[in-house]
């Protein structure tokens, strides 16, 4: 099965157009067939300005909304990785996701909410989807996200 077979079989609709940057940066960038995205937001629908979810992990948002929101930014990850490589066969490892998670004090399930994340990446690419990762608290995110995911793959 293709990883296109694959997203439409797990019923995954990747956004058309890779989501844009917030700054003064690129999206994504490849150096020694290494792909890096920035960090990826919750976009709903992969659409600029339209945020699925704001606030913090632990108060504003349960466990669940945290997962979610973690798989809505792995969503936009392959959005990126289609827009640098047209051809998500070409994607051979998944090597690692980043991830920082806007929680409230005392918040500890960080691993429960990447979960989303990896899950995705998981059940598209397969064997090529299994990643090293982090998922880091932080006090406050850019536009008030809840979670931020950064992906790195290898590419051929």
């Amino acid at each position: 099965m293709t990883i296109k077979e694959k997203l439409q079989s797990l019923g995954i609709v990747v956004p058309k157009m890779a989501p844009k940057g917030v700054g003064n940066y690129v999206s994504w960038t490849v150096s020694n067939n290494i792909l890096y995205t920035s960090g990826q937001l919750p976009w709903k629908n992969g659409e600029f300005g339209v945020l699925a979810y704001t606030g913090r992990v632990g108060s504003d948002l349960n466990i669940k909304e945290g997962y979610e929101c973690a798989r809505i930014c792995a969503i936009n990850a392959i959005s990126q990785l289609i827009d640098a490589v047209r051809d998500l066969e070409r994607v051979k490892k998944i090597i690692r996701l980043d991830c920082h998670i806007q929680a409230a004090e005392g918040f500890k399930d960080h691993s429960d909410v990447l979960d989303g994340a990896s899950d995705v990446m998981n059940q598209v690419f397969g064997e090529r989807g299994i990643h090293t990762r982090s998922a880091i608290g932080i006090y406050q995110a850019p536009l008030n996200v809840p979670v931020i995911v950064y992906l790195i793959a290898e590419i051929d």
